[in-house]
């Protein structure tokens, strides 16, 4: 379970952790619209686990509120999507930028009244609905509607600290890491440069 509408970076990065982990085809993504209602849904039994980007502004309320029913059981770093500022191209100079607040510091929003989206896939709705000017969203919404969109400021793909929750505590109160991670690695071949 995880963040909609279809086709958010919530889904995309969830059916990249599943084809990781060799259950693409053994495991369904269920949309949800509000992640209140999907730690219910995963508490409840309704659903097995949640996956949430480490930044949203919901993740510490999940996390405390929940915390003796739904439990982190593991956490990945994903590159999103390609991101972009697109705006359609009938707006000479957009004085709003919809988005979602945590994509906020991705670019600068001087003079833009902000409007507050769900996800970035609901920016990408708004914009080919007419109802925003301008949005933080994927760049593959101006690629693919030339005529309607271009492409203001390309960010590219950001890398995310990912959440699984689950309704069993894996960790029994210790740390979880992987030594053999590409940070432990880095950390070995750091420790044996200074040592030489």
């Amino acid at each position: 379970m995880t963040l909609g509408p279809s086709g958010s970076n919530h889904e995309f990065v969830a059916t990249r952790y599943l084809k990781f982990h060799g259950l693409d085809d053994k495991a369904t993504i269920q949309l949800v619209l509000d992640f209140d209602s999907a730690a219910r849904a995963v508490i409840n039994g309704d659903a097995d686990y949640l996956i949430q980007v480490a930044v949203h502004p919901e993740t510490t309320e999940i996390v405390a509120r929940y915390r003796k029913h739904l439990f982190v059981v593991d956490a990945f770093v994903s590159g999103s999507k390609d991101m972009a500022i697109v705006t359609r191209v009938d707006v000479e100079r957009p004085t709003s930028l919809a988005l979602q607040p945590a994509t906020r510091e991705y670019v600068d929003t001087t003079d833009l009244q902000l409007i507050p989206e769900t996800s970035t896939a609901s920016v990408a709705e708004g914009l080919l609905s007419g109802k925003y000017e301008s949005g933080l969203t994927y760049s593959s919404l101006a690629l693919d509607n030339p005529s309607r969109f271009r492409l203001d400021e390309v960010i590219g793909t950001v890398d995310d600290p990912w959440i699984v929750y689950g309704r069993e505590r894996l960790s029994k109160g210790q740390v979880v890491t992987w030594k053999d991670s590409p940070a432990g690695r880095a950390y070995q071949r750091e420790l044996q440069q200074t040592a030489n």
